[in-house]
């Protein structure tokens, strides 16, 4: 298994106290993600993480919970995961497994000399920044889960799936039940995008990270803005992390 990160990684935390459950990723600015042990499976149920193909990226500070597996049936589809990515207990992630549903039999024959249509093929299933997905949620593939999103436990994300910045998904299949922010406080925040800046931006902002945006909107929207302002008077900008 190909296991792609941040160019600021310092490698595997094998004594941190999470190591027994987790292959624990420490980076330069302090943080770390987490991978559960187990992630990655064949339709076998096997672990494959010494196989030779595949493919998994996961950003700085992201952790997907115990229990969680990303099923590989080969070679042509990937999970990527952004940044600032949490993930519940016990997730799914079925990134391919399809049969072919327009033929006159959806079974393959197992090989018995009888030729059948080849199966479609999803696309990469991808996670981008500042997501909360839920216990025992299930991504079925290609799925593109938009930076801010929520996933509700239990829910059922359906093959194709692209959701909307910040939004709130729930249910079987996963519906759009709401948004986290109002429309100009989401669209300024997408253009903040805070988490491609250097951790150390974070930490000189700290106070705006504990505020509750959405108690007062108007006053959150002011708050982003004048982070805009103030990186865009920088004087070469606030550098992505």
């Amino acid at each position: 298994m190909q296991i792609l990160t941040e160019s600021n990684v310092l490698g595997i935390d094998e004594q941190h106290p999470d190591a027994a459950h987790f292959t624990v990723l420490r980076y330069q600015d302090g943080l770390s993600s987490h991978i559960p042990k187990g992630l990655f499976r064949n339709n076998h149920d096997e672990d494959i993480s010494q196989a030779p193909w595949g493919r998994f990226q996961i950003g700085r500070d992201s952790i997907l919970g115990p229990g969680s597996i990303a099923k590989y049936d080969g070679n042509q589809q990937s999970l990527l995961i952004g940044r600032h990515v949490r993930g519940g207990l016990r997730l799914r992630f079925l990134l391919n497994g399809q049969h072919e549903t327009r033929s006159a039999a959806m079974s393959m024959f197992g090989g018995g000399g009888v030729r059948v249509p080849r199966p479609p093929q999803h696309g990469d299933t991808v996670l981008q920044n500042d997501l909360w997905i839920g216990d025992e949620a299930m991504l079925l593939g290609g799925v593109t889960i938009a930076n801010g999103s929520v996933i509700g436990a239990r829910s059922l994300v359906p093959a194709g799936l692209q959701t909307e910045p910040y939004g709130i998904y729930q249910g079987n299949p996963a519906r759009l039940m709401g948004f986290r922010f109002g429309e100009k406080l989401r669209a300024a925040l997408l253009e903040l995008a805070w988490w491609d800046q250097p951790f150390e931006w974070v930490r000189q902002h700290a106070e705006f990270f504990a505020l509750d945006l959405a108690e007062d909107e108007g006053r959150a929207l002011e708050g982003v803005q004048e982070l805009l302002r103030e990186r865009a008077a920088a004087p070469d900008g606030v550098a992505a992390g």
